[in-house]
């Protein structure tokens, strides 16, 4: 049975209590080894709920009620992944969001939010969150997210490098140079700039692209995550992002790097 979790009315700042599917505590797994979250949610339920469900998979997680919490958290802690809610109290999600990616972190961030409508989404991703889910959600699907998020933000060493004039895509270290400068790019832009270059002239369409460096479909996913996530690259390596070199539109069918 799918539970759906959706926004409440209370608000606290306490930290979540994990509990199972019937009320009582969750007993967390003795290894925890599948990665550290950072929940950031207004709610209690919800944060009970993600919790609960996250530490049953193998997750440590701490939680947070606002985003004054959660930045002065990051300011000495470093989790593996933040799944962050817009709607807070004193720093809202998007402002947190955005403090994240202004200090140049690659951190992987999943949006949960009840602004679901296209402008919101949009912002999120051009601001650089890796994965957008909307409430009311499936704990299950959130979870399965959130592995999907975390292994595409630590794969394994690739053995390439692939050199196009200045631009520099460099798989072992997964840093992108353009004339020996470094570019900041986080994970997912970088695995998506990597797969692409690494089959020069060859058309992906943007579900192709979902299932290939996103792991999703979709589905699950907004096509539109593409689009931005392109949109994002192209203002970091292209001379003029209206008129790319490498990153190119395909129209009507997806994208293509040229070399």
């Amino acid at each position: 049975m799918t539970t759906a979790v959706s926004r409440g009315n209370g608000a606290s700042n306490g930290r979540a209590t994990s509990l199972d599917a019937v009320g009582q505590p969750a007993s967390a797994s003795p290894q925890m080894r599948r990665g550290h979250v950072l929940v950031v949610d207004d709610e209690p339920m919800v944060r009970e709920v993600i919790t609960s469900y996250l530490e049953r998979d193998g997750y440590r997680v701490t939680s947070v009620a606002d985003g004054a919490a959660a930045l002065s958290w990051l300011d000495d802690g470093r989790p593996d992944l933040v799944i962050l809610d817009l709607m807070l109290p004193t720093v809202d999600g998007l402002s947190v969001l955005a403090q994240v990616r202004k200090a140049g972190a690659d951190l992987p961030v999943i949006v949960v939010t009840a602004r679901g409508e296209e402008p919101d989404r949009v912002l999120g991703l051009e601001l650089g969150a890796d994965d957008y889910v909307v409430k009311p959600f499936s704990p299950r699907e959130l979870v399965a997210r959130v592995a999907s998020v975390l292994r595409r933000s630590r794969p394994e060493p690739a053995s390439a490098q692939l050199t196009y004039g200045p631009l520099v895509i460099d798989g072992p270290s997964r840093e992108v140079t353009i004339d020996g400068e470094l570019v900041a790019l986080t994970a997912r832009e970088f695995d998506l700039l990597a797969f692409l270059a690494a089959a020069p002239r060859r058309v992906f369409s943007r579900a192709q692209l979902l299932a290939e460096v996103w792991d999703s479909s979709p589905e699950y996913q907004d096509p539109s995550t593409v689009t931005v996530h392109i949109r994002r690259i192209r203002r970091k390596i292209e001379d003029d992002p209206d008129t790319p070199r490498h990153l190119v539109n395909v129209w009507g069918v997806g994208y293509r790097f040229d070399p």
